[in-house]
């Protein structure tokens, strides 16, 4: 769907740039070599992984795998999105766009093992995607991506979901 028509579209026609609440949901999207899957964000060039607010009608899991096919055109079984993490900090998820646009994001974060498929970038919001080794991800990393990687390399240390 892109940007255009969401949810949150919608609302910003009734409310402008104003601070709004978001739910939405994040993955890390590892493929066979356990590479991360990034997404260089066409609006601040920042990488992250894919993600978004949820429409009216999904879960966490329905936010996820809609997110990461429309972003970068890989569909994912709901069933194989494995829950490691909320990111609720604002410190971290209260975001200002370009446009002066501003959420306070509550994501949950998934790690999907073994994905595959053909990339496909959704040009209104994305402009490069790629694998890269989770310890050398792309730089400038947004501030959000850099934290869900710390609480994805947590989860990994000690198999305990983490809550930000």
């Amino acid at each position: 769907m892109g940007h255009v028509g969401s949810y949150l579209w919608r609302l910003r026609e009734l409310v402008g740039p104003r601070l709004l609440l978001l739910p939405g949901a994040q993955v890390i999207a590892l493929d066979g070599d356990g590479r991360a899957l990034f997404q260089r964000r066409a609006d601040t060039g920042d990488w992250e992984f894919p993600g978004g607010g949820a429409e009216p009608g999904q879960d966490f899991r329905a936010a996820a795998v809609a997110e990461l096919a429309e972003e970068t055109g890989l569909h994912a079984e709901p069933a194989a999105l494995i829950p490691f993490a909320t990111l609720s900090d604002p410190g971290y998820h209260e975001l200002e766009y370009p446009n002066g646009d501003r959420v306070h994001a509550f994501a949950l974060c998934f790690v999907w093992p073994g994905a595959a498929g053909s990339l496909r970038a959704e040009a209104s919001e994305v402009t490069e995607l790629g694998f890269h080794g989770l310890d050398d991800p792309p730089q400038p990393m947004s501030r959000a991506a850099a934290r869900v990687l710390e609480l994805y390399r947590e989860y990994v240390r000690t198999g305990t979901f983490q809550a930000s």
